[in-house]
């Protein structure tokens, strides 16, 4: 009965403790991804959650216009010891090291940690050096744009004019700009291509984060910042138009 009872209890254990690390995940990340390692910026020699998170506090109003900057996102150092409190790597982020968030062991880039064993991401791109434990967002990794993106392989492809990935909704029935997203968005200026917000394409071709795109609308702007085409039937309003027009009494002759 001793030695029954004995073998049963590392299964337990073990079952418990990954249980305990599952509940646990979404503590380790933080409001771009869910992450158990950190990264030490080579500007400023800082250590930041992700390189979104450096360029947020880098970039933050309160921050003298001389000291703004953003994160050479391809010549990220080496980090020791870390807190405990980001899961992830993307898409070469790191350089060519990970430090574990659970027992702080530095290693090379792989999906489980030399040390503990613990799982760095579900999702793991050896190209990238990317990272995640949510695979509910179906990320893949695209050759041609180079990068990891989220939504499914087969739910997108890459138009080689446009250098992009877009929905194969798109396929046939878009406009074709060359490199369409390798450019700010028009409106808050965040550089498109590699951008974690939704971005949509308008009939025009050009390319716009689609919270911008709301807030235009928001403000009854309905034509492309770049090339200020409508980007929608506009047909029903202009009938609106000619009624008002047809409606508002004229002054008398003289």
């Amino acid at each position: 009965m001793e030695s029954g009872l004995d073998g049963q209890m590392p299964t337990h254990m073990h079952q418990e403790d990954e249980s305990l690390t599952e509940m646990g995940s979404g503590r380790f990340g933080c409001s771009h991804y869910r992450r158990k390692c950190k990264i030490r910026a080579p500007c400023c020699d800082e250590i930041f959650d992700c390189r979104h998170c450096h360029n947020e506090a880098k970039n933050a109003i309160e921050v003298d216009p001389l000291d703004r900057h953003d994160v050479p996102r391809h010549e990220i150092k080496r980090v020791g010891k870390v807190i405990r409190l980001c899961k992830g790597i993307k898409d070469a982020d790191y350089g060519d090291k990970v430090i574990c968030s659970l027992c702080g062991t530095e290693q090379d880039v792989q999906q489980n940690c030399i040390h503990c064993g613990e799982c760095m991401g579900k999702y793991f791109c050896s190209i990238c050096k990317f990272f995640d434990d949510d695979v509910s967002k179906q990320i893949y990794h695209c050759n041609e744009c180079g990068i990891c993106r989220t939504g499914g392989e087969e739910n997108f492809f890459h138009c080689d004019k446009c250098g992009c990935c877009y929905s194969t909704a798109l396929k046939d029935s878009h406009n074709c700009v060359e490199r369409a997203m390798h450019h700010n968005c028009p409106v808050c200026f965040e550089y498109l291509f590699d951008t974690t917000k939704d971005i949509t394409v308008l009939h025009c071709g050009h390319t716009i984060h689609f919270e911008c795109l709301k807030e235009m609308e928001r403000h009854f702007q309905y034509s492309c910042p770049v090339c200020l085409k409508s980007y929608c039937d506009m047909s029903r309003v202009w009938e609106k138009l000619d009624l008002e027009v047809a409606l508002t009494p004229m002054p008398p002759m003289v």
